[in-house]
């Protein structure tokens, strides 16, 4: 069984609401604490084997699992979950700007408030990305074309009579 496999059989095997919710905030708080650490020293690309990688953030190797899965789309080279498993050597190459990007996704102010973004990103391009992640959020509907009024297709008659039909 793979790890991101025991990550999953974890979240499923906690019994009430009440443990779900106790075992999701326990977890938050370690993600929050690997993420403080590697924007700490985002000069350095975490790297190494997976169990060691887990031990060294405070983590369970299923827990670690769970945090690639959540970091795995803000990666230069996404990392198979399927095949990850305890002696896996795993390179974390972040794309910062994206982690950001998906940080603002998952509505995860924990994490994208966090004080050492100051030294990755400026807060002018922060608050460029937040513009370009709301802007993309925005459905803009077409105008809708009247029967009546000309065809948009440039034949000269009315849209009723030709494309509208």
């Amino acid at each position: 069984m793979s790890l991101y496999q025991q990550w999953e059989k974890l979240i499923e095997t906690q019994g009430t609401k009440e443990d779900y919710n106790k075992f999701i905030q326990a977890y938050l708080q370690k993600e929050k604490e690997v993420y403080e650490q590697i924007l700490a020293n985002h000069t350095q690309t975490v790297s190494g084997i997976c169990s060691e990688l887990a031990q060294k953030f405070g983590m369970s190797t299923a827990e670690f699992a769970g945090f690639i899965d959540g970091i795995n789309t803000s990666l230069k080279e996404e990392i198979n979950l399927e095949e990850l498993n305890e002696d896996t050597h795993v390179t974390l190459d972040i794309d910062y700007e994206k982690l950001y990007w998906n940080m603002l996704d998952a509505q995860a102010e924990w994490l994208y408030t966090i004080p050492a973004w100051d030294n990755i990103l400026t807060k002018e391009r922060r608050d460029e990305i937040t513009k370009e992640y709301k802007q993309s959020k925005i459905v803009v509907k077409p105008k809708k074309i009247g029967r009546n009024e000309p065809c948009p297709c440039g034949s000269g008659l009315k849209y009723k009579k030709c494309c509208g039909k």
